[in-house]
């Protein structure tokens, strides 16, 4: 991956650049930002940059034996760190477990969610966390000397998913590492870490990309028309990852829609027996899929809201075209009457998915109180 692949965040590149060029690489670094806006495809790059044997003052040269290494991903001072589920032994697993999977995926698109790795996993109803068993991995690695480059570099993504008893076996060796050792943490939550994780990191944030660099991009980059670039620019506001769906045509987006368009019929019919089988069906499905539904919905009822004021003619509203089809007559029924107790109850059925509780429950719930607030 180099800096050059990366749209819209030249500013972020350049700052990383001169502490290069300086030498005032912070030993550990948090990378933070909305998601989509390229933090870990910016952190591949640098750490690349970092080790790269003939690097000039805009990039890694990628001829060296370090850049061919890292753009296999199979650099021996390069460690990635990523949540992961039990394997069905019992046993309590690594990143290791599944690096054959994650490289598959990093070098598939540096664009991905936490939904696009589970689904590489093949998540069935478990969540994905970062357990205690990956500090000791860690502090075991970075124990041992560097093997080719300066630098061992350990990059973790989505620190927030350690739990605290692993955030707080990592405190020293983040404060005080072993040398020629970096952390680069890449979040997409940096408000769920602990405090003692952040205040030893310097602070990087990487803002979203801006309209028109991604709709270059998408054109220069992905060969779509320009037209139809701007359109998917305009709709992923800002983020590389919804972009990237857009322009697979995601299936999963499609089931999305059709799931919450089924629920607002559903609700506003009152049709009890219809709206059982929604939630158990709804239920069935993993957690990540219900967590990404759920942000799908709380998205949906954000841009009908907006309908409301005229955004759609102010491009205020960002929905794909099957999307809009449905708001065009489904907006009206979001309003100010509505719309705060909505967003609480499919943020609370979030909260519930992610904290393990009965899904059944959850979604019956959500779908009555629905279609109680929908009319």
């Amino acid at each position: 991956m180099d800096f050059s692949q990366i749209p819209g965040q030249k500013a972020v590149i350049d700052r990383l650049r001169c502490s290069v060029t300086e030498n005032r690489v912070s030993h550990a670094m948090l990378f933070y930002g909305p998601g989509g806006s390229g933090k870990f495809a910016i952190a591949l790059a640098f750490a690349r940059y970092i080790s790269c044997e003939y690097r000039t003052h805009e990039d890694a040269c990628g001829r060296c034996p370090s850049c061919v290494k890292y753009d296999k991903l199979i650099h021996p001072d390069l460690h990635f760190v990523f949540p992961v589920i039990k394997k069905k032994s019992g046993t309590e697993p690594v990143s290791d477990t599944f690096i054959a999977q994650w490289r598959e995926m990093v070098l598939r698109s540096p664009w991905f969610s936490l939904s696009t790795w589970t689904e590489a996993m093949e998540v069935a109803n478990e969540q994905a966390l970062i357990p205690v068993a990956e500090a000791a991995e860690i502090i075991r690695k970075l124990s041992l000397k560097s093997f080719e480059s300066d630098f061992k570099i350990m990059i973790i993504w989505l620190p927030e998913k350690m739990n605290p008893e692993t955030a707080n076996k990592l405190l020293k060796i983040i404060e005080e590492p072993p040398a020629r050792t970096l952390f680069i943490l890449v979040s997409e939550e940096d408000d769920k870490l602990l405090p003692t994780i952040t205040s030893r990191c310097q602070h990087i944030r990487i803002p979203a990309i801006p309209a028109e660099e991604m709709s270059l991009y998408l054109a220069s980059r992905q060969g779509l028309d320009p037209g139809r670039a701007s359109e998917i620019a305009a709709i992923a506001n800002g983020n590389m990852v919804r972009a990237m769906e857009l322009i697979r045509q995601d299936d999963e987006t499609a089931v999305h829609l059709d799931r919450f368009t089924r629920l607002m019929r559903t609700a506003y019919l009152r049709d009890i027996h219809k709206l059982v089988s929604w939630s158990e069906e709804t239920a069935a499905l993993g957690r990540e899929r219900q967590k990404s539904f759920l942000s799908y919905a709380l998205r949906m009822i954000r841009e009908n809201f907006v309908m409301n004021f005229g955004g759609r003619e102010k491009k205020m509203v960002y929905l794909t075209r099957a999307e809009g089809e449905f708001s065009e007559k489904f907006h009206p029924f979001i309003s100010e009457t509505n719309i705060i107790a909505l967003n609480r109850e499919f943020n609370l059925a979030y909260a519930h998915v992610e904290s393990n509780g009965n899904t059944k429950m959850i979604f019956l719930d959500l779908a009555l109180r629905t279609m109680r607030l929908i009319r």
